[in-house]
């Protein structure tokens, strides 16, 4: 079994054989995270082999953005991974929804943790919540099948594990009436550009003779 490490702001894809196999930063960061984050770059925005089939991973808001979905289509993902500390219905309908768009396989891991998680951690968190049994997250980890049916879960304010068995043989049923990618994509029409390189604020070295300044430097 490939297994997935997931952590708030990044996601890495590890082998059976314990490889990194992909890793992936949060493109964006959402609301208040933008004062300790920055935003990562299209490089890991990529869909590797695995013994379960072939998985991506968008992180939490990320898999809002039709554009990073639709980069992860393309290169045929079968299983769709999205860890998040998002929750509740809507993105319960988010993760179906991604379902039936790519027809693959989706599996949504939340955060699920109450209050005395945190003040075990943070004592001063105790002044904010005063009732240690208190849902601070929901959780909600899901699977859904490639059409979005649910399959297991939602793991609602529950501690546990999130079990389904994957037959990749659905991702090509459900694709042979809606394939986004392929029979139901009009290429003539609609074109995205990914810019997969990674990002570097410096480069030194000799630029290319076209980015050359028209003199010579003494």
């Amino acid at each position: 079994m490939t297994e997935i490490e997931r952590h708030q702001y990044g996601v890495v894809v590890i082998g059976a054989d314990g490889s990194v196999l992909n890793r992936h930063r949060k493109a964006v960061a959402t609301g208040p995270e933008r004062m300790v984050w920055g935003g990562g770059d299209a490089s890991g925005v990529r869909v590797v082999d695995t013994p379960c089939g072939r998985v991506g991973a968008l992180v939490c808001w990320e898999n809002y953005m039709p554009l990073a979905r639709c980069a992860l289509y393309a290169q045929g993902i079968d299983i769709h991974v999205a860890p998040t500390y998002d929750q509740g219905e809507r993105w319960t309908a988010s993760m179906q929804h991604i379902a039936r768009e790519g027809g693959c396989w989706v599996v949504g891991s939340g955060c699920a943790f109450q209050a005395r998680d945190l003040i075990e951690s943070v004592p001063a968190a105790a002044e904010l919540f005063r009732d240690p049994d208190e849902w601070v997250n929901d959780g909600d980890s899901v699977v859904v099948a490639p059409g979005g049916k649910v399959v297991a879960g939602p793991l609602h304010r529950e501690h546990g594990i999130v079990y389904a068995d994957i037959d990749l043989e659905r991702v090509g049923v459900a694709r042979r009436s809606l394939d986004v990618m392929g029979h139901y994509a009009r290429p003539d029409l609609y074109a995205l550009h990914v810019n997969n390189q990674p990002a570097r604020p410096v480069t030194f070295g000799e630029p290319p003779a076209s980015e050359r300044p028209p003199w010579t430097p003494t």
